[in-house]
């Protein structure tokens, strides 16, 4: 019984997609994207090609997480101001149950937004390697989600929530390349500012995912293929991270009065 509740929460989830038209939305990005890409092409003088695939992965990836978490905060946002989620609860259906409904089908949306994300890049990188980087995206995809959820859940409000998901993302995504420019300093190296800033670099990495090795560019411009027990990596890493976020997300959840 719990389990069907969990997955007619989730089929509603993805109707709801389907019904704001979520999908068309990412393909008119995805249009917008590839057309820059063509126009970057023609301005460059080399390497064009690879540039325009750089590109085009690029601003892909970054449209399918802007798309994803506005979809994840406006749809919960919608359930906080509608009444819906105390008229889904009243029907005999556990606050667990109905996050973790949520979050399956705002996962299975994830999934959905890297199949569309992937298609194009089949015409410009063999089929495995577009492959490898799609799975790579969705759990990427899969790990905004979560941390989409729980500052909306968190939060209540629009404008926090989405800017504590804009920097978590942003620093998910530099934190190694700050890691290698905090380990070369140009002046400073071994002041006590310079401890203290290298120790919470490390802290930050520590309890951070590692979003800069998910979907990377390089991967399709050169045509790589990333050994399988990397992706796996990334997916445990992926579903660590997830399950870590749900039980948060659960635990602010089922402290709040409603």
């Amino acid at each position: 019984m719990r389990g069907r509740q969990i997955v007619t929460i989730a089929r509603f989830t993805l109707l709801e997609a389907t019904r704001i038209r979520l999908w068309w939305l990412f393909i008119a990005m995805l249009l917008l994207v590839f057309g820059a890409a063509w126009f970057i092409e023609q301005l460059a003088i080399t390497e064009s090609a690879r540039i325009e695939v750089s590109f085009a992965a690029a601003s892909s990836r970054l449209a399918a997480v802007f798309v994803l978490s506005l979809y994840v905060l406006t749809s919960m946002m919608r359930e906080f101001n509608d009444k819906g989620l105390e008229l889904t609860l009243s029907f005999d259906v556990r606050r667990g149950d109905y996050l973790l409904g949520r979050l399956l089908g705002f996962v299975l949306v994830a999934g959905a937004i890297a199949v569309l994300a992937t298609a194009p890049q089949l015409m410009s990188a063999p089929a495995r390697t577009a492959l490898q980087w799609g799975l790579s995206l969705a759990c990427e995809l899969a790990v905004m989600a979560a941390v989409s959820l729980f500052c909306i859940v968190t939060f209540t409000q629009l404008m926090p929530a989405a800017s504590f998901v804009l920097g978590f993302y942003l620093l998910a995504r530099t934190l190694t390349a700050i890691q290698l420019m905090e380990k070369s300093p140009l002046t400073g190296a071994g002041t006590v500012s310079h401890q203290f800033i290298s120790w919470a670099v490390d802290g930050l990495a520590l309890v951070l995912p590692a979003l800069d090795r998910y979907a990377q560019s390089a991967w399709l411009v050169n045509h790589l293929l990333v050994p399988w027990p990397m992706l796996l990596s990334l997916a445990a890493q992926a579903a660590l991270y997830v399950a870590l976020l749900s039980a948060a997300t659960l635990f602010d959840f089922q402290r709040r009065n409603l």
